[in-house]
């Protein structure tokens, strides 16, 4: 059987060990799936927007769709993916399906939109030009709120 390069074993099982927190981002797959997180937390409104229970729901959706990759590399790897005298297909495609039934269900409940950032407040752009001098222009990430 043919070694995957790209890391993704290997960043599985530490992510089941400690979190997606241990995700070593200097490998190709750690990079993705971070690069990942964080667009699901921009098109959710970015940071600032997002609550606790969405940021939980976040991580269990990348860590998901972490284990549905390994899935298909490994499924992907097989000669075969029918076995046996009744001609079945591999048991662990069915579970790789249920991941990604799941994986459907959570995104569904974040919500399959993008949302767009909240406008700051009048007060938030007028402290804003406040700190920045006066000077007529406006702060940086404020220009279309002006």
């Amino acid at each position: 059987m043919k070694r995957s390069r790209h890391s993704l074993y290997a960043l599985k099982a530490v992510v089941k060990v400690r979190g997606l927190g241990a995700i070593d981002r200097r490998t190709v797959a750690g990079q993705a799936l971070i690069r990942w997180r964080r667009e699901l937390i921009a098109d959710l409104g970015g940071e600032a927007s997002v609550s606790a229970q969405q940021e939980a729901l976040v991580d269990v959706v990348v860590r998901t769709r972490l284990f549905v990759d390994a899935l298909d590399v490994w499924l992907l790897e097989q000669a075969s993916l029918v076995v046996g005298r009744r001609r079945s297909v591999v048991p662990v495609l069915r579970e790789r399906q249920a991941l990604v039934d799941f994986l459907a269900r959570v995104l569904g409940q974040l919500g399959l939109e993008r949302r767009a950032k909240p406008a700051p407040t009048l007060g938030q752009v007028l402290a804003a030009r406040a700190a920045g001098g006066g000077d007529g222009e406006a702060p940086p990430g404020l220009e279309e709120a002006t």
